[in-house]
């Protein structure tokens, strides 16, 4: 897949729900991803099954979606960026308003790397 066709793909498992299975398909197996500093499971992971663990974990302590949008991919060369906003009650820290970039790398038709940009 190209980066766009990752990109498509990826914007239809999140909005389906299927977080872990979109990480599970689409990430390489030597996956970064990059949280914000301050972020309560560390900023940085590395590996497929790590990053799986943390979204997971993540999702895991959401008692309640209240809404959620995320933006039509911007692709450019190998990289694509969304805009994530959620309205989210957590089982340790309640309701939150939550408002994030995320930026993607593709190489060889997988997630290569992931960066959230968003205020804590």
């Amino acid at each position: 897949m190209n980066t766009q066709e990752v990109a498509n793909k990826w914007l239809e498992m999140c909005q389906q729900g299927k977080n872990l299975e979109c990480v599970s398909e689409l990430y390489a197996d030597n996956i970064v991803s990059k949280e914000m500093p301050g972020y309560p499971a560390g900023e940085l992971v590395s590996g497929k099954q790590n990053v799986w663990n943390k979204s997971k974990e993540w999702l895991d302590n959401i008692a309640e979606f209240h809404s959620n949008e995320i933006s039509e991919p911007i692709v450019a060369g190998n990289h694509f960026s969304s805009k994530m906003t959620f309205d989210i009650t957590f089982k340790d820290r309640g309701r939150q308003q939550m408002e994030e970039v995320c930026v993607f790398e593709v190489h060889n038709g997988k997630i290569a790397s992931e960066q959230f940009f968003y205020s804590m």
